[in-house]
Order: structure tokens, then C-alpha cells, then sequence
């Protein structure tokens, strides 16, 4: 660690960060990436779980599926960013669908980013370094 208290480049230690998805297998391999790289991270299979956790936990970065039951991934984002505390918490959308529609309706909603599924290791990290002052 450096005087000022930043982690060295290419850590993420000590970030908050959470993932919202219905898949087990989504929300393992992120949550195993994310943590090998330091990050402290939360899971929930779906946004009436995640906004419960979400007050208590107060992620710097969210991950959120767009198809999942219950309450979608349009749906957890722009209830985030309707709330006072957390509208500046950048929200990623995953989905396995990459079309220019879903790309906007997320935009719209306020998402930060698209991320398209499977994701890579590197896509992950990209997307918390250009959104995460950390």
C-alpha cells in the first residue's frame, strides 16, 4: 500500500461489489473472479434480494442480470437509481442479449454499462476501472 492509502494497479481490494443474477454458475465465476482480485463481493439471485441487501452491504459497483424473476434487471436498476443514496452507484447490465433495444432500454434505466454473457475475466475489471474511482 502506498502513503495515501490506494491499492497498487490491478487490485481490487477492499471494493464492494455485488451481483445480481438468477444463475448460480453466473454468480459463482464472477464472485470467484472478483474476489481472487480482492474485491468484497455480495450476491443475490434477484433484485427484491439484492435491494434488501443492498442498504446494508452499499456496493460501489453493481452487476445485475437482466432476466430474472420477479423483479427484472430494468426493473433493480432503475429502483437503485431512483434512490437518493445510491443513483451515483454505477450499475452494470448482464444479459446474454446484445441487441441495440435491450443495449438503450438499459441506458435509459440508467445502467452505466452492457456487458454481454458469458463474460471474460477482463471484461469484468474493465468495467469496475472505468466506473469505480478506486
Amino acid at each position: 500500500m502506498t502513503s495515501d492509502d490506494t491499492p497498487p494497479a490491478g487490485s481490487l481490494h477492499g471494493l464492494r461489489v455485488m451481483v445480481i443474477d438468477d444463475s448460480k454458475t453466473i454468480r459463482r465465476t464472477a464472485e470467484t473472479l472478483l474476489k481472487r482480485e480482492g474485491a468484497e463481493v455480495t450476491t443475490a439471485v434477484d433484485g427484491f434480494e439484492a435491494l434488501a441487501k443492498i442498504a446494508d452491504q452499499r456496493p460501489q459497483i453493481i452487476f445485475v442480470d437482466i432476466m430474472m424473476p420477479r423483479l427484472d434487471g430494468y426493473q433493480t436498476c432503475a429502483l437503485i437509481k431512483n434512490n437518493q443514496e445510491f443513483r451515483d452507484t454505477p450499475v452494470i447490465m448482464l444479459s446474454s442479449k446484445d441487441g441495440l433495444f435491450d443495449k438503450a432500454r438499459g441506458r435509459i434505466v440508467g445502467s452505466e454499462q452492457y456487458v454481454t454473457k458469458p463474460f471474460t475475466r477482463e471484461e469484468l475489471l474493465d468495467a469496475i476501472r472505468t466506473h469505480v474511482n478506486a
